[in-house]
């Protein structure tokens, strides 16, 4: 398997296992410790956390939601300008999540080189 897609499913099984013990920055401390032991290269530093945590959210906002037929979720899309619309709902949080990891995994790329020494 190539390291992308490594990355990609030791960032969803790293945050799924820390967001049962911490708050939702735990996301970030998976981005960064899979950033750190699994390097990638230039732009997929960024894209493959963030496409890991935007599906992570994304599907664990639908099971959650769907045990109470999307009510709250409902309710949330109404006071948001998305239309009322739930789906929409669950993408902008996955969307949110996406981007705190995936800031978190260039600063964990970035403290790799660091503690490596390279340029």
């Amino acid at each position: 398997m190539s390291k992308n897609i490594i990355n990609f499913i030791v960032t969803i099984l790293l945050a799924y296992v820390l967001s049962l013990f911490l708050p939702w920055w735990s996301v970030m401390v998976a981005a960064v410790a899979t950033a750190l032991f699994i390097p990638l290269k230039r732009i997929w530093v960024f894209f493959i956390p963030f496409l890991a945590i935007l599906l992570f959210w994304f599907v664990l906002s639908y099971f959650l939601s769907s045990g109470n037929d999307f009510t709250l979720a409902k309710r949330i899309a109404v006071l948001l300008p998305l239309g009322g619309n739930p789906y929409v709902l669950m993408l902008v949080t996955g969307a949110i999540g996406g981007l705190a990891a995936g800031i978190a995994a260039i600063f964990g790329k970035q403290l790799s080189l660091v503690l490596t020494g390279r340029k």
